[in-house]
């Protein structure tokens, strides 16, 4: 079954991440990926993720493509405008790539180039409607496709711990309404604040998947508290992790509890190892999933 499908069966989905490579050596990654091979459903590829710039997100999916995997393409609004996001979204229909995860992007000063100047000719929203319209044959001025047009599995982003959460819902229920299928949340520490969140969702009929993000270290969440928007890591967590000899098994041990907890309430996990690559494979057999 493809990703798409497994949405529409309503079977509970299970996501990674992968972050191109500064410089174009692939085979680590490529090898991390066969760690997870037939035990997730897709491997998202960030697009040059904290404004770093990296290795194109589009190629990287082309390579996980060619050796069997269902790679999700992120591709952001920061860098490009509506010429290159439609041309990059029928060049990733033309490779085979179908699930495409629209975000608008971090701003360039947060990255290694913060000179570089800032496109946003679109945001996410408007993307999704451009994508939509090309699945009808068009592209965003009305003009029409030759031949068969793309077929998409459209996501979007989340972050249920925003606050106010209600700019947030607004602006999913607008995803939703622009073609959106599914969502990966930011990262979630903190389980009752996520149910909270899916208590004023509760009207949406879409497909929720929590993100986790492995911690590192105490200093990594306190630094997080501190400059993430909407992410909050509990004291508590962030005492185990300044009280433990072994990190990334504590970091493990974290990030099982908190799936098996919110499991329950959503219709799929995303893991974001942050060059913890080799991990996933353990979060997901200590948490079972």
């Amino acid at each position: 079954m493809t990703f798409k499908e497994k949405i529409q069966a309503g079977k509970f989905l299970k996501t990674s991440e992968i972050g191109p490579p500064k410089g174009i050596e692939t085979a680590t990654l490529l090898e991390d990926a066969e760690l997870i091979r037939g035990r997730v459903d897709g491997i998202n590829v960030t697009d040059l993720q904290s404004s770093v710039m990296r290795l194109g997100s589009l190629a990287v999916c082309a390579l996980l493509k060619q050796k069997g995997f269902e790679p999700i393409y992120q591709l952001t609004c920061r860098d490009r405008n509506r010429l290159a996001l439609q041309s990059d979204l029928l060049s990733a229909a033309a490779l085979g790539i179908e699930n495409v995860l629209l975000l608008t992007g971090d701003h360039p000063t947060l990255g290694d180039h913060p000179e570089a100047k800032p496109v946003f000719d679109l945001d996410s929203v408007q993307l999704l409607e451009v994508a939509r319209g090309l699945e009808q044959g068009q592209d965003m001025k009305g003009n029409k496709l030759i031949g068969t047009p793309p077929k998409f599995c459209l996501g979007a982003v989340v972050n249920p711990g925003a606050d106010p959460i209600e700019p947030q819902i607004l602006k999913m229920e607008k995803k939703i309404e622009a073609g959106a299928e599914f969502f990966q949340t930011q990262a979630v520490y903190d389980v009752k604040t996520f149910e909270n969140f899916l208590s004023k969702i509760k009207h949406l009929k879409t497909t929720i998947m929590a993100g986790i993000v492995l911690l590192k270290s105490a200093g990594m969440a306190k630094y997080m508290n501190k400059n993430v928007a909407g992410v909050f890591v509990p004291d508590s967590l962030i005492k185990e992790m300044e009280e433990t000899k072994d990190k990334q098994a504590k970091s493990v041990e974290i990030a099982s509890r908190l799936i098996k907890e919110l499991k329950p309430m959503c219709q799929g996990i995303h893991i974001m190892p942050i060059g913890w690559d080799k991990v996933v494979p353990k979060v997901l057999e200590a948490s079972g999933l």
